[in-house]
């Protein structure tokens, strides 16, 4: 059955109304806006005419435009105003209380074929339908903010849908420039259900003091390459806002990843809510302000506290991709470089990686011939450890096994000139467990590169309890001079970055496994909807799943929380050989090169 939107009601003018009802009327439909507050109506009518200006100023559209927009969108502050609407989309505030109460006065105002469709990300959609006099047309429209600009938009369908409804708006969705991705109701949804876990642990991450706020921020953004760091998009979304929808997650999942982290209730009750009451993880300028601004947490310029130990040579171990990246690295700053690797052959072939991933730069324009020829001029390879004897850092990329990295670490201990700092580039094992088995402790960091080293900025710096300050100084002091950002983490499984993106990926195939939505759904909702540079699927083939698989039971294992445990699919694939891009077969098939 088509069902023709040409008028649309939305009731609720706060920033996500205005904002769909902007999205409405640019796309032609004839939109009522409805909201008690007449301050907010005329709120939403200004936003509307100063978007539309600025959208002439920068000739999208004309004037004429302009005026037709705002001739098609009206105000008013009675639900009466909907009668003639054919969808009605709902953004008041999120309890079942008002929700339910708006429902039951439109059931007495629209007509019987009239679509009711909640704008609701926590709430459940069925619960709210059973309150209608006419459920098969009630069903969720979940936009993003900010609704102008984000593409996705969830359609949720409950039991008591009736699928003309969902084609419907379905079709709404495309016709307003949207991607529509058909959900079940439950809370979060898609892209909420997974963001507001992560979040959840980021917070927690926080409220441990493991990380400061600023590294937390800073790890995720450079890290995974999203465009906000957890805690900073806490305080955008509103941390009463993002407790409601865990505490729904939670009711539903029982899940201990989704119970709210005890810091966002004791925030929230103190009314430091985040960017609207102008300070919640951080201090804004202002209530609804956006430049950060300093407080008491943030943190002192501490350059020279401690004096770090003087590097001029850096010995790198390995033959591998990171290896290799890592000594590029630290030769583009000047240091000079040994790369040892288990044969002389396996430090030749490592070193005209180099030479050939050089070779691009300088087609590329990003390096000059002279440069280039510096550079590898100052990596020397060897087939052992021994030629380690002068280094004043010596810097492990061996394979991500405990038993192996020991073994190297007892050698480093023997051949390494007193004084020399030890660092490990494991991104999921015990630093001190390494450091254990040399004679000096103390000596011994975690410097976690991400791959590919010459292009990722983030290192994660590992302390263990034993690390010494000039140690931890000078390792700081290396990031910085070979153009990496630093940020500090105790000595614990998955540090920052793998501690907040692996449970994030479990529960996406969990969503998989439950049927609840399809690969191609979630890695579109979480780019989409979430800024993600790429779907947890398209990560997960990139990352490998046995690398992950991996991480995720060094986590499960760390922590015994059973919604760690790794998916049981994600076992499944790798028991099966299906180990991503790789072998050319993981959560998709890949062509063979």
């Amino acid at each position: 059955m088509d069902i023709p939107l040409t008028t649309i009601a939305v009731v609720g003018l706060g920033t996500m109304g205005t904002g769909i009802a902007e999205v409405l009327a640019r796309a032609g439909r004839e939109v009522v806006g409805i909201d008690i507050s007449e301050a907010a109506a005329r709120q939403a009518v200004a936003s509307l005419e100063a978007s539309t200006a600025r959208s002439v100023l920068r000739e999208r559209i004309t004037e004429q435009d302009r005026r037709d927009i705002l001739a098609r969108f009206r105000t008013f502050s009675d639900l009466q105003a909907a009668a003639d609407a054919e969808l009605v989309i709902e953004v008041v505030p999120e309890t079942y209380e008002i929700k339910q109460q708006v429902f039951r006065e439109l059931d007495a105002v629209v007509s019987p074929t009239a679509i009711l469709a909640t704008g609701t990300n926590a709430l459940s959609v069925t619960r709210l339908a059973a309150e209608s006099q006419r459920p098969e047309r009630v069903l969720g429209l979940h936009f993003f903010n900010p609704a102008p600009v984000m593409k996705l938009v969830e359609v949720v369908s409950s039991v008591l849908t009736a699928p003309p409804a969902v084609e419907s708006v379905t079709r709404l969705a495309r016709e307003l420039g949207k991607e529509p991705v058909a959900v079940g109701d439950r809370p979060g949804f898609v892209a909420d259900g997974l963001l507001f876990g992560y979040l959840n642990q980021a917070a927690a991450m926080y409220e441990a003091n493991y990380a400061s706020r600023e590294d937390i921020d800073a790890a995720m953004k450079l890290g995974c390459g999203l465009p906000m760091g957890p805690l900073a998009l806490l305080d955008l979304i509103g941390i009463d806002t993002a407790r409601t929808v865990l505490e729904a997650m939670y009711s539903a999942s029982h899940d201990r990843l989704h119970a709210p982290a005890p810091v966002l209730g004791q925030l929230s009750e103190a009314g430091l809510t985040g960017r609207k009451a102008g300070r919640g993880f951080y201090t804004y300028d202002a209530p609804g302000g956006q430049d950060v601004v300093p407080d008491a947490l943030t943190p002192a310029d501490s350059a020279g506290a401690v004096t770090g130990r003087e590097v001029s040579s850096v010995g790198v171990a390995g033959s591998g991709t990171m290896a290799s990246g890592i000594a590029e690295v630290f030769a583009k700053a000047g240091y000079s470089v040994v790369l040892a690797a288990r044969s002389q052959e396996k430090a030749d072939t490592a070193r005209a990686r180099i030479a050939k991933s050089l070779g691009r730069s300088v087609s590329k324009g990003r390096l000059t011939e002279e440069a280039r020829d510096a550079t590898l001029a100052r990596i020397t390879p060897a087939g052992s450890l021994d030629a380690f004897a002068d280094v004043d850092l010596a810097v492990e990329a061996v394979a991500e096994d405990l038993e192996i990295k020991r073994q190297l670490f007892q050698t480093l201990d023997k051949v390494c000139k007193p004084g020399a700092v030890l660092a490990t580039t494991t991104s999921s094992l015990p630093v001190v467990a390494v450091a254990k088995v040399t004679s000096r402790p103390e000596d011994v960091i975690g410097m976690h590169f991400f791959n590919p080293a010459p292009a990722m900025k983030l290192v994660e710096v590992v302390r263990t309890v034993l690390t010494a300050d000039d140690v931890h100084a000078t390792v700081r002091e290396v990031c910085v001079r070979v153009r990496k950002h630093p940020v500090d983490c105790g000595d614990r499984a998955g540090f920052i970055v793998n501690a907040l993106l692996f449970p994030y990926l479990n529960n996406a195939i969990k969503m998989v496994e439950e049927h609840y939505a399809t690969l191609d759904d979630i890695d579109a909702a979480m780019k989409l909807g979430g800024g993600y540079p790429m779907g947890p699927f398209e990560l997960l083939d990139v990352v490998g799943l046995d690398v992950s698989l991996a991480i995720e039971k060094v986590l499960h294992g760390e922590f015994r929380d059973p919604g760690l445990a790794p998916a049981p699919l994600l076992e499944h694939l790798v028991a099966a050989g299906c180990l991503g891009r790789k072998t050319g077969r993981g959560f998709r098939e890949y062509a063979r090169r």
